[in-house]
């Protein structure tokens, strides 16, 4: 009888424990001192989208592949992150971020993308925490990853098997406007 209740108590620990990891916040990390980065320090607007939840939740950047969102990360890249790193991402005062270099490899991946953008990096690269929302910033991240120029095979974790089957090196085209089936952060002027 005691064997069957401890057998029953551990299963039950084994599914409660896997049932709440399901649903635990990824760990961040600030890319230069690898301290554990506070998401509650990013800006209160943009944090209750499907997309941030997915992406705090998985790593995963829905809107990655979306042409109806490319538009929306090419305001926010142009409005925030241009100055530094060049209309079309090829680099100015910062670096080049639409080729195969990455000045920190994390930049790969887009969990360490966003790393990079919230908490910041070296030189100039200060957290963007304070001037971008999650949301932005995740939009930002899509139109960097569209304006990739080199191989595809060369790109990095980012580029998932699923994306590659429609991905081709950017060519200097503007951002598609969003359909009338875009999502509502994704729409411009929304």
């Amino acid at each position: 009888m005691k064997k069957s209740v401890r057998a029953a108590l551990a299963a039950a620990l084994f599914c409660a424990t896997a049932v709440s990891g399901a649903h635990a916040q990824q760990t961040f990390n600030n890319a230069v001192t690898g301290e554990t980065l506070n998401l509650d320090d990013a800006m209160p607007e943009g944090r209750d989208t499907q997309a941030v939840k997915t992406f705090i939740e998985s790593g995963e950047n829905v809107y990655l592949g979306d042409k109806n969102c490319l538009a929306k990360g090419e305001q926010a890249f142009l409005a925030m992150c241009s100055g530094c790193h060049g209309q079309k991402a090829e680099g100015k005062l910062g670096p080049g971020l639409n080729d195969t270099h990455w000045t920190y490899p994390q930049g790969r991946t887009d969990k360490g993308l966003f790393e990079i953008i919230f908490g910041g990096a070296q030189g100039m690269m200060g957290p963007m925490h304070g001037a971008m929302t999650l949301d932005e910033m995740l939009l930002a991240m899509a139109w960097v990853r569209h304006l990739y120029k080199d191989d595809p095979a060369e790109a990095g974790e980012w580029l998932t098997a699923d994306l590659a089957k429609d991905f081709k090196p950017y060519k200097g085209e503007p951002a598609p406007q969003p359909g009338a089936d875009a999502p509502e952060s994704c729409k411009i002027g929304g």
